[in-house]
């Protein structure tokens, strides 16, 4: 039996049995049972069946409702990890990538000021790693981020530090109209694109990715749509791969915008590689 029907049964069959009794009385036993007499009967009858029927789905109920505050438990802490997941993923995986990139670059440095200016981004990736291991433990639920033009220099600030650590030139191209964006759909907006920037600089082979961000339609409505899409000329990526084990930052991605009720495509780009759009309002 649901939960419905027993919140519907303990409401009703109180009502049904004074019902049935009044009926019971009336049409059959009104010249053996006096009216004062079926009148103490009637709450008598109704305590009983409370005691007895009304009690046990009262029991079966209190069940229920404890299983469900434990699937509740078990729910909270799943999305618990998979924020985790997502602030370990976003945060700490992404810089302690970025650490590797200016690694490489050290070993390919030419001169010794080449050499000390990679040093000097090598320490500021660590602090900023430890800034995300200290920022994930004491709030895991979205990182500050409290304007249009912070916002997007978190992005060119990324775009630069890939340019110098791998070479692939990057291009942002955002025509949103400041405010268009509220503060959590700013958070998944980056997230999403730090992590087609982060797979691009891992799988795509490009030379060249394009950022791309603007409104559609009009800027009058309660909440206006947006585009925004991320293009590299690389060799692109088949179904098959995408559906491959492992991609866990292209699934991190889906549910990102899936969650904020966005549509992601994975599409081929215009003459190679691939092109993230990400469709929103």
């Amino acid at each position: 039996m649901s939960y419905k029907w027993l919140k519907w049964l303990i409401l009703w069959i109180p009502t049904v049995v004074i019902g049935l009794w009044e009926y019971v009385r009336h049409a059959f036993l009104l010249p053996y049972v006096s009216m004062e007499i079926g009148n103490l009967l009637a709450p008598v009858f109704v305590f009983l069946i409370t005691l007895t029927l009304v009690r046990s789905l009262f029991a079966r109920l209190e069940v229920m409702q404890e299983s469900l505050k434990r699937q509740q438990v078990v729910k909270a802490a799943f999305e618990e990890r998979e924020q985790l997941a997502r602030e370990l993923h976003d945060g700490i995986s992404q810089s302690l990538f970025m650490l590797s990139v200016k690694l490489d670059k050290l070993d390919r440095a030419e001169s010794d000021e080449d050499a000390s200016r990679t040093m000097e981004g090598i320490r500021h990736t660590v602090r900023h790693v430890y800034d995300d291991v200290r920022q994930s433990l004491a709030n895991l639920q979205s990182m500050p981020l409290p304007s249009d033009s912070t916002w997007m220099q978190s992005i060119h600030k990324f775009v630069a530090d890939m340019e110098q650590g791998i070479g692939i030139q990057a291009t942002v191209d955002s025509r949103l109209h400041e405010g268009l964006l509220s503060h959590k759909q700013k958070v998944e907006l980056l997230a999403i694109i730090r992590e087609a920037l982060i797979n691009v600089q891992k799988h795509a082979g490009a030379s060249r990715v394009l950022i791309q961000a603007e409104h559609v339609g009009s800027l009058n409505v309660p909440s206006p749509s947006f585009v925004c899409t991320i293009v590299d000329d690389g060799k692109g990526i088949t179904p098959v791969e995408l559906q491959e084990q492992g991609k866990y930052g292209v699934k991190m991605m889906r549910e990102r915008a899936t969650a904020m009720g966005w549509n992601l495509l994975l599409l081929p780009g215009e003459r190679s590689g691939l092109k993230v759009e990400i469709r929103g309002r």
